[in-house]
């Protein structure tokens, strides 16, 4: 069957061949019902996407709890898009199974432009390796629409931990091999893939000890049942700031404003980079003028004071692509942390 990619020339082809039937009437009727069909779909798929957003509220999926960084940041942005689209944006918090329970909803949703998924893409790429089987497919059933944001993750000790350096972890490590441990959110989880890239790269022997959450591995480190765990920079801002936790790097390539004394974990191993990416997504086949005005509107925002405020105390760095940038960074991370899920040998059934 041959394709017609422009609907004009499909429509002439149509109705030359409605001038060279010599059959039955039944014939010709039944084409000319097929071009009124054809109108009449061309036309409500333009208005669809021309009108959007008029039918009803927007909903904002975010496979997380309330409270964490993407949860902050998802609800920003929803209320962002609220405004200058001038519809709601309800946010909808649906966490569990390493955001493929909400990835899963989004997936099957109808691609209309009324149902948005805002994640950390970081961890949405890391499953795409780290389960064995998913019931969506990453690579094809959403629809990038604008990447927001990047942020480190710091690595923290005890302050009854001797060292003050990166370099002097690494060498106390090396010198007590398995004696020295670290926690993690959860296995398969960014944490514990940029512990075991670190163990990876500088040939450190640490023991990883899952915990439940961030904020679990973090009083882990407190109460000094782990000897170090990576954490976002949000939650652990407060113990870095009073005294009770040391910030050895950053996992950006550059120093993080929220924290400028403390340096890349890059200056000790090069190239070293692990940062969560958060984006906003929609289900596959969303109408491109739909996709093109919500990446515009972020791009706009991006400039607001709010929004240099917000990121500046989270730690963030603000991050503006088209549509396009954005698939090509995602295909990168999904082999990025591929690689790293293969590293940590975390497999989830």
């Amino acid at each position: 069957m041959r394709i017609f990619s422009n609907p004009v020339s499909l429509m002439h082809k149509l109705r030359s061949g409605l001038r060279r039937q010599r059959t039955s009437h039944r014939q010709g009727g039944f084409v000319r019902a097929v071009v009124a069909t054809l109108l009449v779909a061309l036309g409500c798929g333009g208005a669809s996407a021309q009108n959007w957003p008029t039918e009803k509220a927007i909903r904002m999926v975010i496979p997380f709890t309330p409270g964490g960084v993407s949860d902050v940041l998802g609800r920003f942005w929803a209320k962002k898009l609220s405004t200058a689209l001038g519809t709601p944006v309800v946010v909808e918090n649906r966490p569990g199974a390493g955001t493929t329970i909400a990835a899963s909803l989004v997936a099957s949703a109808a691609p209309d432009g009324y149902t948005l998924y805002f994640t950390d893409v970081t961890t949405h790429a890391i499953n795409a390796t780290l389960y064995k089987k998913l019931p969506y497919k990453t690579d094809k059933d959403f629809t990038d629409i604008a990447l927001v944001a990047s942020a480190p993750l710091v690595f923290l000790v005890p302050t009854s931990l001797p060292v003050k350096t990166l370099p002097e972890f690494i060498a106390l490590a090396k010198s007590k091999p398995g004696e020295l441990n670290y926690g993690s959110s959860g296995n398969g989880t960014i944490l514990h893939l940029a512990g075991e890239t670190l163990k990876h790269r500088t040939g450190m022997n640490l023991v990883h000890v899952p915990y439940k959450g961030s904020s679990e591995s973090i009083m882990g480190a407190l109460g000094g049942q782990v000897s170090a765990t990576f954490a976002p920079i949000p939650p652990a801002l407060p113990q870095i700031k009073g005294g009770k936790l040391k910030a050895l790097g950053v996992t950006s390539t550059t120093r993080n404003p929220a924290l400028p004394d403390v340096p890349p974990i890059a200056e000790t191993v090069p190239n070293f980079s692990i940062v969560l990416y958060s984006g906003i997504l929609g289900p596959a086949g969303m109408p491109p003028g739909i996709v093109e005005r919500i990446n515009a509107e972020v791009s706009k925002a991006m400039k607001d004071a709010d929004t240099k405020s917000l990121y500046a105390t989270i730690g963030a760095d603000p991050v503006d692509t088209s549509p396009a940038e954005f698939s090509q960074r995602f295909k990168a991370l999904v082999e990025d942390m591929g690689q790293a899920v293969r590293q940590s040998g975390a497999v989830i059934d």
